[in-house]
């Protein structure tokens, strides 16, 4: 039965792949690649010359019956722009194709983006959560984060530059002022990794207009022992209330002191209301 290989390529520097990689590449019928012309590149440096289709996002579905077909005659291998296929690229649909045909599937490990912004973030990486990328939309991505603030566990995202800072700006709202690690154009000649809190982190790339592909690694919950307790919460918010500042600011800026999630603010904020 032929294999299909799910194979991991550079997210920057071509040098970043493996051996293994390489024969397999040169040894198989076909590459199914996220962008021909990505992976043309790197074939090209080292004189690979198997035949390529695309196979992206938007023609995923429809390629299936063609890639499956070429894995009917030989062994198939599966690559995305960069990094390891199906990881928030596309992949998944057809490794569970092939298997569902009694067809082998299996991986040529190589670099991922994730891992790699995470171990040099400095935060915590013995238990990390990987949220892939965060909705477009404001209101629905401050939902997603709502529903990670009490994750103890390290968060780590991708973002497109464009995003970068309202996504930061997010971060900072609902999760409060955590550690975070910006990793951008990881192994490329303009690497930079930018570590601080979720404001100085923001601060940065609202001077510095953000550029490349971006990894955002963000501290989990605080321990219950380092966040204020019930009381203090309150307190805070009927001082910054009585000094006149506007309800959802006042809740905003007690989430960023307090290491609480803003839903969990705002929910005192409601009871000192309705207390009152």
């Amino acid at each position: 039965m032929n294999t299909l290989y799910v194979v991991g390529t550079p997210i920057g520097n071509l040098e970043d792949i493996t051996l293994r990689a390489l024969r397999i590449l040169k040894s198989v019928r076909l590459i199914a690649a996220e962008d021909t012309r990505k992976t043309r590149v790197l074939l090209d440096r080292y004189a690979i010359r198997t035949p390529l289709t695309s196979y992206f996002e938007h023609n995923k579905l429809a390629k299936l019956d063609t890639v499956l077909g070429a894995l009917g005659e030989g062994d198939v291998a599966l690559v995305s722009d960069a990094g390891m296929p199906g990881l928030s690229d596309p992949g998944y649909e057809l490794v569970r194709a092939a298997l569902a045909r009694g067809a082998p599937v299996t991986v040529v490990p190589g670099v991922s983006a994730a891992v790699s912004a995470l171990v040099v973030s400095g935060l915590p990486t013995d238990q990390f959560v990987f949220g892939g990328f965060l909705p477009r939309k404001g209101g629905e991505r401050r939902a997603a984060l709502e529903a990670l603030a009490g994750e103890r566990r390290t968060l780590v995202f991708y973002e497109a530059p464009h995003r970068v800072v309202e996504t930061l700006a997010d971060m900072r709202a609902v999760l409060g002022e955590r550690p975070v690690c910006a990793a951008r154009e990881l192994t490329k000649l303009h690497e930079e990794t930018v570590r601080g809190t979720a404001g100085e982190v923001l601060a940065h790339f609202t001077a510095s207009e953000p550029r490349g592909e971006f990894t955002l690694v963000v501290g989990g919950a605080p321990e219950a022992d380092s966040r204020w307790d019930e009381a203090a919460v309150r307190a805070r918010l009927l001082a910054l209330l009585g000094d006149g500042l506007p309800g959802a600011e006042a809740a905003r800026q007690v989430a960023r002191e307090s290491g609480w999630a803003r839903r969990d603010v705002y929910a005192q904020m409601t009871s000192l209301r309705d207390d009152e």
